[in-house]
Formats: C-alpha cells, structure tokens, sequence
C-alpha cells in the first residue's frame, strides 16, 4: 500500500523538522524534510505539508514575515486551495496567518501579536492544556468535542487577534479549533492557562474549509507519552503513570499525536 507523502517544510531558522518528521511517520504516512533550497514546484507531488516550529529568517520584522513571501508559500497556497492539507505549528503558524492563508481570503486578515503576560513579556514557554472546539478541521474534527490534550507551547507571539469582533465571529463559525482551557475543559480565565492572551482563548484557528491549520502549542513535542508534564492531570497523566508502571496496553503515543492522526485519517479516507 502506497502511503501518502508529507512535506516537512524547512525555511533557514526552523529547528523542529525532525521531530515533525517523525510525528507524520508514526502515524504512518511518508515525511520527508522539504528545504527552502530545492525548487518550489517540487511540492505539488506531496499530499499534505507541515511547517515546523523555529525561527524563519531569524524572525525578523515579524515572525513568519519574510517566510511568508517566499515562493514555496504560494506552491502551498495554490495546493491548500486544490484541498491539501497544510498544517503550520507555532512559527509555521505565524508563516500561514502572515500569508493569509489562516483564516483564509486574499488579505491578511489576522496577526500573531507579541504575548500579553503578566508581570513579563517576550518568549515564554510552558505547558498549557487545550480543548477541541467543533469545527471541520481535518486535523481535529475525529476528536470528541470538549475533550483536553495537554501540549507544551514556545513562542514570543502567539497572541491571535484581529480587528474588533474578529476572532469571536470567527469561533462562531467553526474555525477556532483548539482553544486554552483548564485540565477539566474550562475556558482559561488569563494566564497562565492562556500563555499569550489570545482573543477567544483561540490556539489554533483553521481556514473555512478545515484544511488549514495554524496551531501555536507543539504537538510534535507531546508526541510520547512518557515526556508529559510531571504537573499534568486527567485521563493522558493517568496513561503516562500506566506506561511508567509498566502495564500494557499502551504504545507509549503521546496527546500530541493525535492532530497527526488527524492527518493521516483524513489522506487515508481520502485517497
């Protein structure tokens, strides 16, 4: 059986390729790292993309800015327009809202603002719990409404936002995926369990088709289940004591491979 192709899409500054490789992989489909060097027509013989975590072009004017401009955004916009899914994690996340493909349009109707904190600003990192919102995102949509998954985020600016009323129409249209929660499903009431302060408590917003999807937390970096936040509580803390105690029934998969899985559902029902 042919498995579908990933491209894992590399601009100079992004570190997470690895690890989003071997997410895709677990879940059965076929990865490969895609460079910013090789020629951009070269990704329209893959099904699906992921734009890892890092800092494109050293981040500069903003994050995911330059990237944005890049010609193998507009190979990937036309493929996300033909119905492939692209998947952006944190800086892959900014590159996607900064071309304007999340929320999706001909203008850049979003922004990845600097992060509002407390007492504190610039990068912060730490683990946060999300909730799956209904939504047609491909990468969510087999996930039980209102479930939890624990994720860690790593970002500067992570703050979804847009003009007034901006974000919470788009929530009410299905397109605010994920959003920051309490571990037992409660909106996140202000830092810390938003780490950024996102409007709408929004960490992942997709387009109106649900093929694209701008995601800040890293769900590659949850991907094993014996790496979960000692702190964490619910049913995915309760499986990593299970695998640290040595039961079975377990393959040691961590929460963030399920919006892998989502992926590899959605080619394999596809194809």
């Amino acid at each position: 059986m042919t498995r579908a192709r990933v491209a894992v899409v590399q601009f100079p500054g992004v570190n997470c390729e690895a690890e989003s490789v071997r997410a895709a992989e677990r879940c059965g489909l076929e990865a490969e790292v895609f460079r910013w060097t090789r020629p951009a027509d070269q990704l329209r013989d893959f099904d699906a993309y992921i734009l890892p975590g890092g800092f494109s072009y050293q981040d500069r004017v903003r994050a995911g800015a330059l990237a944005a401009k890049d010609p193998l955004v507009e190979v990937l916009a036309d493929q996300a327009r033909r119905g492939r899914p692209v998947i952006g994690i944190c800086n892959g996340a900014q590159v996607l809202v900064e071309a304007g493909m999340v929320p999706g349009g001909d203008t850049v109707e979003l922004a990845l603002a600097r992060n509002r904190m407390p007492d504190r600003s610039g990068y912060h990192a730490r683990w946060i719990y999300v909730r799956i919102e209904a939504s047609n995102c491909v990468f969510t949509r087999h996930l039980e409404n209102g479930s939890v998954l624990p994720m860690p985020v790593a970002h500067g600016e992570g703050r979804f936002t847009g003009e007034p009323g901006r974000m919470a129409r788009l929530a009410a249209e299905g397109q605010v995926a994920l959003r920051y929660a309490h571990a037992g499903g409660d909106d996140a009431q202000g830092f810390p369990e938003n780490p950024n302060g996102a409007e709408v408590n929004a960490a992942a917003v997709c387009n109106s088709a649900g093929n694209v999807l701008a995601i800040m937390p890293h769900p590659e970096r949850a991907q094993d289940l014996a790496g979960l936040w000692r702190g964490a509580t619910g049913r995915w803390a309760e499986a990593r004591r299970r695998l640290l105690a040595g039961f079975d029934g377990t393959d040691g998969a961590g929460p963030g491979l399920e919006i892998f899985r989502g992926l590899a559902q959605h080619l394999e029902v596809g194809a």
